[in-house]
């Protein structure tokens, strides 16, 4: 018969988001299991490592401050204080246009704070070692979940079982929790991939984070810290499928060649300094965003383009809403009355958000020159009128809503 064990919370899923989920309810004080079928991959040149980078923007920082991380994570980041959109659509991939949002005009803070997502993990699974009350168990997965008004049991793939009062499924897009719960997702594919690496440039960043349009998705470029004495950025480029095989394949020189004019130039001659990986860009909501005696949260609950440091910063926004409402009424843990507070203050959130970047990414694809044309009339009438400038920076940091 396979060991039972006891915990508050256990949660499935050892990413940035599940991570910072065990941190959190550890460092308020409840017993905190964390499971993740593969251990963390934490160097940079590691098989598998992740080389994207999470933006955490200004709400973020103070819950990873509550949980007990940003004092580790802070000498790591690169602080972001201008997001830059820059349109190149038009007959050659040359700017013909550049509008800077300015962190000043909200803030006397940087928009965020960019760190990779190896170095992270790196961080976060060792602020985790010293934790009373949080058992991180990487290598170890979940099997099946059984739900009970009182508590749920998890079986775990090292056969024992865990008695739980809440189960946060921070499983990733396809989560399994979220599967053995029966709870369905609405999915959006693209037809988009997109292209994850580091560059070095010749031009400083200056704490600039640039998004270029021209079609297929943009390419953005996020401050990095130096490296061997030169600047450094990470990028996402978004592109059709095919196009990204494409680029995945080609030699290095030829790479190089392909990001600088996708670039626009705008930093010099680009030099890749990591190797490639390759996501897929889709848009995913669950149907609901908790369960009996579990909560989705992340991209087990939403799934969006990586466009305008939104993806983790909605997962934060998750975890904050479920913390307040643990800390409430730590003898509800898990209930229906804090579940269904959960479900109602999140999930109308989430779709708006997910509604919005949807349509962002799908006017950012456009191939048209009328269509790209008329995308950037648009961003010259949105940046022109102040109060509306403002409110979209304030809405994008979820401080307030555009309008």
């Amino acid at each position: 018969m396979s060991d039972t064990i006891e915990t508050d919370i256990l949660v499935s899923g050892g990413g940035v988001a599940g991570l910072t989920a065990a941190a959190a309810f550890g460092a308020a004080g409840f017993s905190v299991i964390c499971v993740d079928p593969a251990p963390p991959i934490t160097a940079e040149d590691a098989e598998g490592a992740d080389l994207r980078t999470t933006a955490f923007l200004q709400p973020a920082r103070a819950f990873l401050d509550r949980a007990g991380l940003w004092d580790r994570l802070e000498p790591h980041a690169s602080a972001l204080r201008i997001m830059r959109i820059v349109d190149a659509g038009g007959e050659t991939p040359e700017p013909r246009a550049a509008y800077d949002f300015d962190a000043a005009d909200i803030s006397e803070l940087p928009f965020g704070w960019n760190l990779p997502n190896w170095l992270l993990r790196r961080e976060m699974a060792a602020a985790l070692e010293g934790m009373a009350g949080v058992d991180f168990r990487p290598g170890t997965g979940t099997q099946n979940l059984l739900t009970r008004e009182r508590e749920a049991l998890v079986g775990l793939s090292c056969g024992t079982r865990v008695r739980a009062r809440l189960v946060v499924a921070a499983d990733g897009r396809g989560s399994p929790m979220r599967e053995a719960a029966g709870i369905g997702v609405r999915t959006t594919r693209y037809g988009q991939k997109a292209l994850a690496f580091a560059v070095s440039h010749d031009a400083p960043h200056g704490g600039v984070s640039t998004e270029i349009h021209r079609s297929g998705g943009p390419f953005t470029l996020v401050p990095l810290p130096d490296h061997d004495g030169r600047p450094c950025s990470a990028v996402v480029w978004m592109e059709r499928g095919p196009e990204v095989a494409r680029l995945a394949a080609l030699e290095t020189d030829a790479f190089e060649a392909a990001m600088t004019e996708r670039s626009a130039g705008l930093y010099g001659p680009l030099r890749l300094i990591s190797r490639r990986s390759v996501w897929p860009i889709i848009s995913q909501i669950a149907e609901r965003m908790a369960g009996t005696r579990l909560v989705l949260v992340a991209e087990a609950a939403h799934v969006v383009p990586p466009i305008g440091a939104q993806g983790l910063n909605m997962s934060l926004a998750d975890l904050t809403v479920l913390l307040d409402l643990a800390m409430a009424d730590r003898v509800g843990l898990g209930g229906h009355k804090m579940l269904e507070a959960y479900h109602k203050a999140r999930h109308g959130e989430v779709r708006a958000r997910v509604a919005g970047i949807d349509a962002l990414n799908r006017a950012s694809m456009v191939e048209s020159q009328s269509w790209r044309d008329m995308r950037l009339r648009a961003l010259r009438a949105f940046y022109s009128v102040k109060p509306v400038r403002v409110g979209l920076m304030r809405a994008g940091l979820g401080t307030g809503r555009a309008g």
